[in-house]
């Protein structure tokens, strides 16, 4: 999963979009390719699935917009601190709706989502990004009311921009947003890579040559986070 926001928050979700029903294992593994190795994570990682929001025209009286109908909230409850990424992938698959996650260890609290969107190619299949987690939080923090909006779309954009590490430019698109921080987090882990092997090059002119390239990938990830 990528870092943690920079400004974690929980959200404080309306009463009367509450639903409180568990949802039993059994009923993932049956939408969707889940392996005996992925079945095992949900035994050894996860506790509990719980539906607990359904934030709909019906419930918060916005309207639906651009792909968002419904948004689910889903509590985990976890056996360990962990939880492998895996596990959130095939609860996305098996639900066609977008899905913001609060994960519960020890008396802590975390959100994380991914931006989930249905495909352009193909209307009936979701295109489900990376995930975006929010720092571990004391389960009885103050939680923030919802941001306004005016539709569900807006919501939940702005549910999913609270977990970025690092704030939109001007005029910045939530997907567009998502390609920078996409590229960066690509661009970072290149240079960890090169810098590895420069610490353990011989040879001055491989020296020369992957200090270059360190060079242009700093002036890029400057570029990209100013």
């Amino acid at each position: 999963m990528s870092q943690a926001s920079s400004a974690p928050a929980l959200f404080s979700f309306p009463a009367q979009a509450r639903v409180a029903r568990v949802v039993a294992k059994s009923k993932i593994y049956e939408h969707g390719s889940v392996t005996s190795a992925l079945r095992d994570k949900f035994v050894s990682q996860v506790e509990q699935i719980t539906w607990t929001y359904k934030l709909a025209p019906e419930t918060i009286n916005l309207p639906t917009r651009g792909g968002v109908a419904e948004i689910q909230v889903f509590d985990i409850t976890l056996k360990a601190a962990e939880l492998d990424e895996d596990v959130l992938r095939a609860i996305d698959r098996a639900i066609p709706l977008q899905i913001i996650f609060q994960l519960h260890h020890e008396q802590r609290t975390r959100m994380v989502a991914a931006f989930k969107r249905p495909s352009e190619a193909d209307a009936s299949k979701w295109v489900i990004d990376g995930y975006f987690v929010g720092s571990w939080l004391p389960a009885d923090s103050m939680r923030q009311t919802l941001p306004v909006a005016l539709d569900l779309q807006g919501l939940y954009e702005q549910l999913l921009r609270s977990l970025l590490p690092s704030p939109a430019r001007p005029g910045e698109s939530l997907p567009e947003q998502l390609q920078r921080l996409n590229r960066l987090r690509s661009l970072r882990s290149e240079h960890a890579k090169l810098n590895a092997r420069l610490h353990k090059e011989k040879q001055f002119n491989r020296k020369v040559l992957l200090n270059s390239q360190l060079r242009e990938i700093r002036n890029e990830i400057a570029d990209l986070s100013a």
